[in-house]
C-alpha cells in the first residue's frame, strides 16, 4: 500500500470523511487541500446507478463550462480541402491532411488534447482506433467531435473555450475535469453545476432507481471530497 507524505496527511486531516459536504463548501475545501507546487487540476466523479453492459443505460455527451478548463487545449483536425482551411482559420492548432500525419499517429503521436473529424476522414481516422481509442482520442459524432466544414470553427472554439466530454466508464463511473485550483470557488462552482446540470439532462429513460449514487470532488494528488448528492442535483436549478 503506498504510504502518502506530510502534506497529504496533513491536507486529508481537514476533510471529515464521514461528511458529506455541499457544493460550496466542497469546492472552497478542494481549493484548501491541494497539495502540488503546479496549478493542480479539479476533478469530479461519479459513482452513477447504472449498468454500463446496457446499451440503453449509457450516459455519453459534452458541456461547454462557463470559465473553461484553465488550460490550453491543443485540437488536431481531420479534414482536407476547404473544411482543412475553415479548421486552420478557426484555430486548430494541427491539421491532418495526409497519410503521412496519419502514419505519424499510428506511431504513437499524441500531442494534442483533441482530436475532431469531418466524415469523410473518417475512414483514414478508423485505422487510428487502437492508438486514439485507449486515450480518450477518437472522434465520435456522439461526442460532437465529428462535424461537417461550416461546423468546425464552433465544435474547435467550444474545445477551446472549456468543452468537456463525459462519459460512463465499464465500471459505472463518470470523471470530469471543472477547472484548475487557482479558479476562484465561485468560478469552480459555476462550472460543477453547469456538469450537474449536463449530467442530469443526460439521464437515460432506461435508468432506474437511484441516477447519482456518490459524487467526490479532489485536485490532482489531493485528497477525496464526498459531495451530498441532493444537494448537487439541485445546483441544476442554478443553470436551467
Amino acid at each position: 500500500m503506498a504510504q502518502h507524505g506530510k502534506k497529504y496527511l496533513a491536507a486529508k486531516a481537514k476533510v471529515d470523511a464521514d461528511k458529506a459536504y455541499t457544493p460550496k463548501e466542497a469546492v472552497q475545501l478542494v481549493k484548501d487541500t491541494s497539495i502540488t507546487k503546479f496549478d493542480a487540476t479539479v476533478e469530479v466523479h461519479m459513482r452513477m446507478g447504472l449498468d454500463p453492459r446496457q446499451a440503453d443505460q449509457m450516459v455519453r455527451d459534452v458541456v461547454v463550462l462557463p470559465h473553461g478548463l484553465g488550460k490550453t487545449v491543443r485540437v488536431l483536425v481531420f479534414a482536407q480541402g476547404e473544411a482543412a482551411t475553415l479548421a486552420q482559420q478557426a484555430g486548430a492548432d494541427v491539421i491532418c491532411d495526409t497519410d503521412e500525419m496519419v502514419n505519424k499517429i499510428l506511431g504513437g503521436w499524441t500531442d494534442f488534447d483533441v482530436a475532431m473529424s469531418t466524415p469523410d476522414m473518417m475512414g483514414k481516422v478508423g485505422k487510428l482506433g487502437r492508438v486514439l481509442g485507449p486515450r480518450g482520442l477518437m472522434p465520435n459524432p456522439k461526442a460532437g467531435t465529428v462535424a461537417n466544414g461550416p461546423d468546425l470553427p464552433r465544435v474547435i472554439q467550444e474545445a477551446k473555450a472549456g468543452r468537456v466530454e463525459f462519459r460512463l466508464d465499464k465500471t459505472a463511473n463518470i470523471h470530469a475535469p471543472i477547472g484548475k485550483v487557482s479558479f476562484t470557488a465561485e468560478q469552480l462552482f459555476d462550472n460543477l453545476a453547469t456538469l450537474m446540470n449536463a449530467i442530469k439532462k443526460a439521464r437515460p429513460s432506461a435508468a432506474k432507481g437511484i441516477y447519482l449514487k456518490h459524487i467526490t470532488i479532489t485536485s490532482t494528488m489531493g485528497p477525496g471530497i464526498k459531495l451530498d448528492t441532493t444537494a448537487a442535483q439541485t445546483m441544476t436549478d442554478l443553470v436551467e
